[in-house]
């Protein structure tokens, strides 16, 4: 099924940005483990498979509206250097998608491609849960202060 040239081109800018964010996501996942905070750890490399998913998913779509993948491009990563700061660089991340994908699904309803609203509507609320919890890590490090924060995030754990 032929698409439509503008969503085909909005749908390699979305790709760019979850592969992008799963190169990211990878690397503060990587510097938690080496740092010993297995949970942070753990947590943050189940974000990268989420978004591994959605560049699945964004790739199938764009190959079923007869478009070509552009998987060698990414957008700047911004990789912190303290957990503070790979937190707050995620969670704008995180956020900026949530807009990038309103816009989207905005511009897929405009020209009448519900099944790539719906995709994008699926992928719109995994990352809103992405920022969520983004923003639940940065209050609790507010509240109980950065030392105390990352002691938790010792051992085993998960998301």
């Amino acid at each position: 099924m032929k698409g439509n040239e503008k969503i085909l081109s909005t749908l390699n800018d979305l790709l760019a940005e979850e592969l992008t964010a799963i190169s990211q996501y990878m690397v503060h996942s990587e510097m938690c483990d080496n740092w010993g905070y297995e949970k942070l750890h753990k947590a943050i490399e189940h974000q990268a498979i989420d978004e591994m998913k959605h560049a699945e998913w964004l790739i199938g779509r764009i190959l079923f509206l007869e478009g070509t993948p552009v998987v060698s491009k990414l957008n700047q990563m911004k990789i912190g250097a303290t957990i503070p700061a790979m937190l707050e660089y995620d969670s704008s991340g995180e956020h900026n998608a949530v807009q990038l994908y309103n816009k989207a699904i905005t511009l897929a309803l405009e020209v009448a491609d519900n099944g790539t609203a719906d995709l994008l509507t699926k992928i719109l609320l995994m990352e809103e849960e992405h920022g969520d919890w983004l923003d639940k890590q940065r209050d609790q490090i507010k509240q109980v202060g950065l030392e105390n924060y990352l002691t938790n995030q010792v051992g085993e754990g998960g998301k």
